[in-house]
């Protein structure tokens, strides 16, 4: 099946467009030879020949080794020069900042994680991540900075850069993320949810199936990334998928953006936090009980850990969040019928517990067409997971959408890729 690079040039033949294509073919494997391309893409061998020269000229390409020999002379394949860049991936979440340095193809060179506290600014938290940034890139080999991904744990407007009126980032409404960290490191800057940066990891693992997946994310706070056919759909404002924001019938605890009864308040994390701590001050005995009893700082991946080891508290708690994020989320299964539904965040690592709690609401209260062929499962539960996903986001970006405003430039610039006068 071709992938979207492949249709979006198949119809152009000049020199800079075949170029175009020819090396995204490569980088993505789906041609990796002269005469591959050659029947592919329709191009003679001379002409073939020139535009793969010309790609080795520029620095995107390089022969590689010989391919298998199907009769005559074994030809030699090509490879994307994916040590040419870096692309930096910041992670920020409401209480952690993680960051991570790859490889143009996405293989993770080097990363780091530090607790932090969003609400401390943007200012704070900025220093504090680009500090992590900077030691990252000193200990690699000097490899110039082609792009850099940002999330956020608010609604981003991604055309700009900004955050947009983020529930629980004082201080953060409209500050310029994108130019704070262009400036810095003089290369383009994409800032989006960080929901958004997990549901396009997942979606790199599907990226020939044009899929329609929902990442929902039950951490601290409550999130949903929504990817339609392949492509991450963030709304009018950057606030598409804010679930945990929507209306909990009958709830009447005080939310941290100042609404009453948002589904935040009731399961996430912090709540949860919240209602264990009401519950053990009440009489509550058993593990998570003691735990707090020795001085223990309790957290929501307490409660998770404590569910999948059987502590009744834990237990009642997690189901009744799950409850409530299952009947959210089959209201998004009625409207968007996805394909998929990955479940992650720090109270999904309860595992099955959460996950069977959710495919019940959802299979209760969902239109059975639109969970016929619908799959839950949970997510990787790999840390590296927010570094993927914003490296799948900076590929996109680089090489589908901006390529042709800085290909002959060599390497992206701020002004090429955002498509600014010089």
């Amino acid at each position: 099946m071709a992938n979207v690079s492949t249709l979006r040039f198949g119809a152009q033949t000049d020199e800079v467009t075949s170029l175009l294509r020819i090396v995204n073919m490569v980088r993505l494997g789906e041609a990796v030879t002269r005469p591959e391309i050659g029947r592919v893409t329709g191009l003679g061998r001379g002409v073939v020949a020139q535009r793969v020269d010309r790609a080795v000229e520029m620095g995107f390409l390089e022969d590689a080794e010989y391919a298998p020999s199907s009769g005559g002379r074994a030809p030699r394949t090509l490879r994307f020069r994916a040590e040419q860049g870096r692309i930096v991936v910041c992670a920020l979440g409401g209480l952690h900042v993680h960051v991570g340095v790859t490889d143009l193809d996405g293989e993770i060179l080097d990363e780091a994680h530090r607790a932090w506290d969003i609400a401390r600014g943007p200012e704070e938290t900025l220093d504090a991540a680009t500090a992590m940034v900077d030691d990252l890139l000193a200990a690699g080999d000097g490899s110039p900075v082609w792009a850099i991904v940002v999330g956020l744990p608010g609604p981003v407007d991604f055309e700009t850069g900004r955050p947009v009126a983020p529930p629980i980032m004082p201080g953060w409404n409209g500050y310029d993320v994108r130019t704070a960290f262009e400036q810095r490191y003089d290369a383009p800057v994409w800032v989006d949810n960080d929901v958004n940066l997990l549901a396009a990891g997942e979606r790199a693992r599907r990226r020939d199936e044009g899929v329609d997946l929902i990442y929902c994310k039950v951490g601290t706070g409550i999130g949903a990334g929504l990817v339609s056919r392949g492509r991450l759909h963030r709304g009018a404002n950057g606030a598409a998928g804010d679930m945990g924001h929507v209306r909990v019938p009958g709830a009447t605890q005080i939310c941290r953006c100042g609404k009453t009864g948002c589904l935040e308040a009731v399961a996430g994390g912090w709540a949860l936090v919240r209602d264990a701590r009401a519950a053990i001050e009440s009489g509550a005995t058993g593990a998570l009980a003691e735990s707090v009893a020795s001085g223990k700082e309790l957290t929501p991946e307490d409660i998770a850990r404590s569910a999948e080891r059987g502590d009744p508290l834990a237990i009642s708690l997690v189901r009744a969040g799950a409850r409530q994020v299952g009947e959210a989320v089959a209201a998004l299964v009625n409207m968007f019928n996805p394909g998929v539904i990955v479940i992650g965040g720090a109270i999904a690592s309860a595992g099955e517990l959460f996950l069977a709690e959710i495919r019940h609401r959802v299979y209760e209260l969902s239109l059975p067409l639109a969970t016929r062929d619908l799959v839950i499962k949970t997510s990787e539960n790999d840390t590296r997971e927010p570094v993927r996903g914003g490296v799948d986001l900076a590929q996109e970006q680089l090489f589908e959408v901006s390529l042709p405003r800085w290909f002959s430039e060599g390497r992206p610039t701020v002004a090429a890729v955002h498509g600014l006068s010089g």
